[in-house]
């Protein structure tokens, strides 16, 4: 299980959910499940609009996530993200700080979103 903390000035106070350990489902399936409001149009990776900073909480080295093709290209192209920051992602598994809700896959570590 992890716990994902979503705060925002959109919401009267944080709120945390419980992200079960092995589901493959989407911070963005996650957030709608709860009735988060993280803002989104296309919901596959192309326009950008749910863009939000994800931080590890656990104090342990972040697990290694994968960027998608396509939030490598938005989020660069948005100046969220820079070629230094994709290339630690690729090569030292090193998670950068703005990630899509709709790519990002929710693993097995307590996080906080930003949006």
């Amino acid at each position: 299980m992890a716990d994902v903390t979503f705060t925002s000035p959109a919401l009267p106070k944080d709120v945390t959910v419980y992200a079960v350990a092995g589901d493959t489902r989407t911070l963005l399936s996650v957030a709608k499940e709860h009735k988060v409001p993280i803002h989104f149009e296309c919901e596959n990776g192309e326009c950008g609009s749910c863009a939000c900073e994800v931080s590890v909480l656990t104090g342990k080295t972040p697990l290694g996530i994968s960027l998608t093709e396509k939030e490598k290209t938005v989020l660069k192209l948005a100046g969220k993200i820079t070629s230094q920051q994709i290339e630690d992602a690729e090569v030292r598994d090193l998670p950068p700080p703005w990630r899509l809700a709709c790519q990002f896959i929710v693993r097995h570590e307590d996080i906080l979103v930003k949006f």
